[in-house]
């Protein structure tokens, strides 16, 4: 099968491979200029996407990895293409925290309390006046080292940091997010949906964003990912996703759609929407399906149902990085892009299968860092216990030396530890 993908920034690359490996002729887009670096010398890379369209046809796929081109997507459906990523509305529930949250509540689902401002300073005089402790977002998919769960009640931790923001970093403060911090644990539960109803099993899953671990340090896009499949549509996460059915139907979404809720003994409490595919959760897909992505695509595309076969266990992913991930400084004497990837010894095809690359190329020499954030490759895993798929891609990750490399340790340790007790006395699991 033809397939196009068309991304933001590259983040699309490790699916792009995955894609490329089950036997599909793949060319990929980027529209960010110092990111097309990446994938040199692994996946086809084109200057122009619109003028792709005649090679993929009406019979192949488009795949956009990023909010911003739901206007474009709907325009290609309706011209008769098949696409998968999402759509105009469904971006606005990802850039717009707010609108996101209304039609959260209009859907039956209590939300969390949640405010937007036009200016820090406009932040600060509310979190001066209002008992925290508050959580600092930003709208859209954006640099997650910006946002700060708050940790004092009387918000001195938040307030300051908004100051430092406005000495520093003023022009991203013009949209900022306060939404009431909720203490329990942390979940989330998505499913694709093909534009009338929901297809293939319900994912639940837990992101760790914070950069090291004991979820300790800035956040980050995401360090690592536990997930798991159940096609229990009783389950009580996927209750309240479900309440979100007939808008999804309304706006014609073909995608993945999630909800990431922090939950506790009282109940649930919607934090944010992701209304595209979810990187690495993408990847880590890729581990628990046993159904080809082609045939699910197509069927997310098309509208259709289809009899989709997945492992019944847990999948977990890691990030491999290097500094400055996760910042971006324009410093050119420690620019970590050229750096090679070095293999402790030779890997199989199947561990490579593993191993996702992002702001990766390769030459005759073999794979090195093409891109200067230092956002380098993800190791996933399988295993029919949390234990046993941690042991996998802990073992995968020992094999592999890039100077200045880090991961964080722990992805899973504390759904093993504690979470998945509490998880399992409130009944959410």
């Amino acid at each position: 099968m033809k397939i196009l993908c068309v991304s933001k920034d590259a983040t699309i690359c490790g699916f792009a491979n995955i894609l490329k490996r089950e036997g599909h002729e793949v060319r990929l887009f980027v529209d960010e200029e110092n990111e097309r670096v990446n994938l040199e010398g692994m996946i086809e890379k084109v200057a122009d996407w619109k003028k792709e369209l005649s090679w993929v046809g009406k019979e192949g796929i488009v795949i956009f990895d990023s909010i911003g081109y739901g206007k474009t997507q709907d325009e290609l459906r309706a011209d008769g293409y098949l696409v998968v990523g999402g759509c105009e509305m469904g971006d606005r529930l990802e850039h717009d925290r707010q609108y996101g949250q209304k039609i959260l509540s209009s859907c039956g689902i209590k939300i969390v309390p949640s405010i937007n401002f036009l200016s820090a300073e406009k932040a600060i005089e509310f979190l001066k006046e209002h008992t925290g402790p508050w959580v600092i977002k930003q709208n859209g998919h954006v640099d997650k080292a910006f946002n700060y769960v708050g940790e004092l009640e009387n918000n001195e931790d938040a307030i300051s940091l908004l100051e430092n923001y406005c000495k520093n970093n003023k022009e991203e403060c013009n949209s900022i997010d306060i939404q009431k911090r909720i203490f329990g644990v942390e979940i989330g539960v998505g499913r694709y949906f093909n534009g009338k109803d929901w297809i293939g099993p319900i994912e639940i899953n837990q992101e760790h964003k914070s950069l090291f671990s004991g979820n300790i340090g800035p956040k980050t896009y995401e360090m690592g990912t536990l997930m798991w499949y159940t096609d229990d549509e009783n389950n009580p996460l996927f209750k309240i996703l479900n309440q979100v059915k007939p808008y999804l139907e309304k706006i014609k979404f073909h995608g993945d759609f999630e909800i990431n809720s922090m939950v506790n003994e009282e109940g649930i409490f919607p934090l944010e929407i992701t209304a595209r595919f979810g990187f690495p959760a993408v990847e880590l897909q890729n581990e628990i399906h046993e159904t080809s992505w082609g045939e699910f695509l197509q069927a997310v595309a098309k509208g259709e149902q289809i009899d989709f076969k997945f492992k019944k266990g847990f999948g977990v992913i890691a990030l491999v990085a290097i500094p400055p991930f996760p910042y971006q400084i324009e410093n050119e004497k420690y620019s970590p892009d050229n750096l090679r990837i070095f293999f402790k010894e030779n890997l199989s095809e199947e561990e490579l299968a593993h191993i996702h690359f992002q702001e990766v190329s390769r030459d005759e020499k073999g794979y090195y860092v093409s891109g200067k954030n230092g956002y380098v490759l993800h190791v996933s895993g399988f295993g029919e216990t949390v234990e046993g798929a941690r042991e996998k891609i802990y073992k995968l990750i020992e094999k592999i030396v890039i100077p200045k490399m880090f991961y964080r340790n722990d992805i899973g340790l504390k759904f093993i530890e504690e979470e998945k007790g509490k998880l399992e006395k409130w009944g959410w699991i």
